[in-house]
């Protein structure tokens, strides 16, 4: 696939700025699934590209806002599985879109405009509770969807795939966490 990627003249011109940029490198090093997010991110995009190509036969369509939109959709600037929050509604799964698009305007803000942006906030619909507003955003969406499917050969995992942590380690320091918390509560009610 990479020859691919780097033999299309359109979609390697487009992408050049982001794939050389050092911080959008930094993201070979980031774990996702079973590759790295740089990986992750180029295949979402060449997956996008492609869809996009085809249905501009039929619809007018900016090729660099797909392109844009689908590098930068998982920007996030700490590896996701160090990210721990407490809070369902606030975990990986449900807020690295938003994360993605700040970061974004960060580091490319000549890229950025309103379709990538809303792309790449809403790219995790359904658990974005807002589907994406333009073509562009639901283009990256089902790409990325695809490109994740690989998650499915281990349904174990899914449940990290958003940030929950159902691991021994995790269950066992949340029920120590919970009996301290218990024992002190009944301790103090009488």
């Amino acid at each position: 696939m990479y020859n691919k990627i780097y033999q299309e003249k359109e979609f390697y011109s487009i992408a050049e700025p982001i794939l050389r940029n050092s911080e959008f490198q930094r993201r070979r090093e980031f774990l996702h699934h079973n590759d790295s997010v740089y990986d992750h991110s180029l295949r979402v995009a060449w997956y996008s590209y492609q869809m996009a190509k085809y249905i501009q036969k039929y619809r007018k369509i900016d090729i660099q806002n797909v392109i844009v939109s689908a590098l930068l959709h998982d920007f996030y600037l700490i590896p996701w599985r160090q990210y721990k929050n407490p809070v369902l509604w606030k975990k990986h799964g449900f807020i690295h879109g938003k994360l993605a698009s700040i970061n974004s305007y960060q580091f490319f803000p000549t890229l950025m405009n309103e379709r990538i942006e809303n792309a790449i906030c809403r790219h995790m619909f359904p658990l974005t509770f807002l589907p994406p507003k333009y073509i562009e955003g639901w283009i990256i969406s089902i790409a990325d969807k695809y490109v994740s499917l690989e998650i499915f050969k281990n349904p174990k995992s899914l449940p990290r795939y958003i940030g929950i942590d159902f691991s021994k380690e995790n269950i066992y320091h949340k029920m120590k966490d919970l009996l301290e918390r218990t024992e002190h509560f009944v301790s103090h009610m009488y």
